[in-house]
């Protein structure tokens, strides 16, 4: 199968990152096009050892975490930690024109691959340092996860109800919004090295990337250190009339601020003589406590009655903001995405034809393609070994000194 060249085609990034946020950055650039050489350590990226897992069985192979955020790479096994293996990363850092890596804060420093070192051998060579807390943080070896990271920087405490414990994104949401943030500062800096001539080190701490993102954290911010003001979380199920998550005759929905329009309100419940009362049209209703159970009294049997497309249908009708709660077998079958071209196929050595979500945006003068699964590991040492210039005797050498583990 050929493939339109991506806009990132001829780039070459040299990843040394694990877990998500890193491999989702450098994933941005190998699914447009860039060649990304993925170096493993011996036994792999952690991210191989989690699932959720191909027809529920545990495999460095078999990992969905790994598939998704790996694909279009190209994997190398080797012990950077070793010198014998400092050959083979001179060479790797020869011919790539932009590096990521999120190892602890001064791991890289430690081996001899730390910016300093990579400036002055490689003056044009950017370097992406992405960590939890970034390399000069009074936290900067504190270790983090996608719960700690939205607690810490997010929004965490404003989610759920008052009378219960706060509540983050679902899964890897956090990781998988930094690993986005850095590839933007990625392109930035490989832009300006390529404008430039020269090479700078981009230290993206992802508390950071979470601090200024997007899900009310500024105006909490500026609330908390202005005025002193915490967001508190909603008293009850909801945060108002018609706001949060509603149960209906087949899962569940969810509205937001859907008082805030009553006319809007009223077109979708089918203009009921229960809600031309006066008492629905006052400003400020959707917060009134009384009139909230109320509402919910009349709302509710209207709402068990109906399935969440049909009740998606009348919001999108009378333009309230809704959503159905799909489960993934349901994002898969619904045709908002299998219409718009949104799903990508591959095949894999060991899981054979898999399907996984796709471009994360449409540009079509810089196409987006899913040119080949995620790599086996170690799946093209030898080949990557032989573009850096390394012989067959070189490559068995190498093997036998143990630099690939």
């Amino acid at each position: 199968m050929t493939h339109t060249p991506g806009p990132l085609d001829g780039v070459t990034v040299l990843d040394l990152t694990t877990d998500v946020a890193g491999p989702y950055c450098t994933k941005l650039f190998a699914d447009f096009g860039a060649d990304v050489i993925k170096v493993e350590p011996p036994g792999g990226d952690p991210s191989r050892a989690v699932g959720p897992w191909y027809q529920n069985q545990p495999g460095p192979e078999r990992s969905g975490t790994f598939f998704y955020f790996n694909t279009n790479k190209r994997s190398i096994v080797l012990d950077i930690s070793r010198a014998d293996a400092r050959p083979v990363m001179n060479r790797l850092l020869e011919r790539a024109d932009i590096v990521v890596e999120s190892s602890p804060p001064g791991h890289l420093d430690a081996l001899g691959y730390g910016w300093s070192e990579i400036h002055g051998r490689h003056a044009d060579l950017p370097l992406i340092s992405i960590s939890p807390f970034g390399q000069d943080s009074p936290y900067r070896d504190y270790r983090v996860s996608d719960l700690v990271l939205y607690g810490f920087a997010g929004e965490m405490y404003s989610i759920g109800v008052q009378d219960r414990e706060p509540v983050k994104m679902f899964g890897t949401a956090s990781l998988v919004e930094c690993g986005s943030a850095a590839a933007a500062a990625a392109m930035a800096a490989l832009t300006a090295a390529e404008l430039q001539g020269v090479g700078q080190h981009v230290d993206f701490a992802m508390a950071d990337a979470q601090f200024n993102g997007v899900d009310r954290r500024h105006a909490a911010t500026i609330g908390w250190e202005f005025a002193g003001r915490l967001g508190l979380r909603a008293p009850g199920p909801s945060a108002g009339m018609l706001t949060g998550v509603y149960p209906c005759a087949d899962g569940y929905v969810e509205f937001s601020g859907a008082a805030a329009r009553v006319p809007r309100l009223f077109e979708m419940l089918g203009q009921p003589d229960w809600l031309a009362e006066q008492k629905w049209w006052q400003p400020g209703v959707g917060l009134i406590a009384d009139l909230v159970d109320e509402f919910n009294a009349n709302f509710m049997p209207w709402a068990l009655e109906r399935t969440k497309r049909e009740i998606w249908e009348a919001a999108r009708e009378a333009r309230v903001l809704c959503g159905p709660l799909f489960s993934v077998d349901e994002l898969f079958e619904d045709t908002h995405f299998s219409d718009r071209g949104f799903w990508a196929a591959t095949d894999h050595p060991e899981l054979g034809a898999v399907q996984i979500p796709g471009r994360p945006l449409n540009m079509p003068a810089s196409p987006w393609s899913l040119r080949r699964p995620p790599p086996m590991l170690g799946e093209h040492t030898t080949a990557v070994l032989t573009e850096c210039g390394f012989s067959e005797s070189e490559i068995a050498e190498l093997r036998t000194s143990g630099a690939f583990g």
